[in-house]
């Protein structure tokens, strides 16, 4: 066991991860910044990125084409160029949140919903939260796991050791919180039964091998049904949590009522306003994070979402 770790730590410093300690440093310098610092080259980069990355861009505008076909092209271009900035900004905040102290932002964000996240802790039969990948990315975890006794969180490892290192360390650091795999079922469970709470962002559409397709905005959806399987083997109490940048600055989670009912159910997409909708989409992921470019068309057109029960936004796949 030893001699592996051993071999493991070596490995990580051979001559072809060079380029990624690199990064790692300039991420670590990028962290010093003040945060209205990290802001404002947040949004640069965004706009910056929004007329370079065309693929994704056009991407993004098929969702909202699809999703909000009351929208003009215009107005479309200006939700994209906000998501963009959004998880530009984002990619800074989660810099922040590896090396730097965020207990003055889990003291200041607003919270809404925290009775629903006591009544459930209450039951002592554990809690299974229930979000996405939002634009704050590893920003939020801090957020959120500042409300919890016994915090994990479920993730896939980096396929980059350096970057998986640097990603890991950074999460944590945080209020002791525990991680798990999603091959580490049997131990999360475990975990929840003794009254743990795990944050599952299961937001990933895994193509032709997803299980579940759900109509979301009158298209198909992926989903995924592993959060149902772990609540019932668990019998953890599952809220929904989503966590959003606010236009003002500031920082709000949100936690929803127990969901008694997980499962099957059918739900109306409310329609947003402009206003709205500018907000919500663009604490969003649409492109960035991982995406499937939509530029030769598929036999039949599906989405993969993000979704809350008060935030959503779509990548085309195929």
């Amino acid at each position: 066991m030893a001699k592996s770790s051993k071999n493991n730590k070596s490995q990580l410093w051979h001559p072809r991860l060079w380029p990624s300690w690199a990064i790692v440093f300039l991420l670590y310098l990028l962290s010093l910044l003040p945060m209205a610092t990290k802001q404002r080259l947040g949004a640069r980069l965004g706009r910056f990125l929004s007329g370079k990355l065309k693929t994704r861009a056009r991407v993004a505008d098929r969702n909202l084409e699809i999703c909000f076909p009351e929208l003009d092209e215009q107005a479309r271009k200006e939700l994209v160029e906000d998501n963009f900035v959004a998880c530009s900004r984002g990619f800074l905040e989660s810099a922040h949140s590896w090396w730097r102290d965020v207990s003055p932002y889990c003291e200041t964000a607003e919270v809404q919903g925290l009775e629903h996240l006591r009544e459930a802790q209450s039951r002592g039969k554990g809690v299974l939260l229930i979000g996405g990948h939002y634009s704050i990315f590893d920003f939020a975890l801090p957020l959120v796991a500042c409300h919890l006794k016994k915090p994990g969180y479920v993730y896939r490892p980096n396929n980059n050791p350096v970057i998986d290192r640097m990603i890991e360390n950074g999460r944590r650091r945080h209020f002791g919180i525990r991680p798990f795999t999603k091959r580490e079922l049997r131990p999360m469970v475990s975990f929840l039964k003794k009254g743990g709470e795990v944050w599952f962002a299961c937001d990933q559409d895994f193509g032709r091998k997803t299980e579940l397709f759900v109509p979301f905005f009158g298209v198909e959806a992926g989903c995924i049904t592993s959060p149902s399987y772990i609540a019932k083997v668990s019998g953890a109490s599952v809220i929904c949590v989503s966590h959003l940048r606010m236009p003002d600055g500031g920082y709000r989670v949100v936690f929803s009522p127990i969901q008694d009912a997980l499962g099957p159910i059918s739900i109306k997409i409310p329609r947003f306003g402009t206003s709205t909708l500018r907000t919500l989409f663009a604490n969003s992921l649409i492109s960035i994070y991982g995406c499937i470019s939509a530029l030769n068309p598929a036999p039949k057109e599906r989405v993969r979402f993000i979704n809350d029960y008060s935030n959503a936004a779509l990548i085309t796949s195929r």
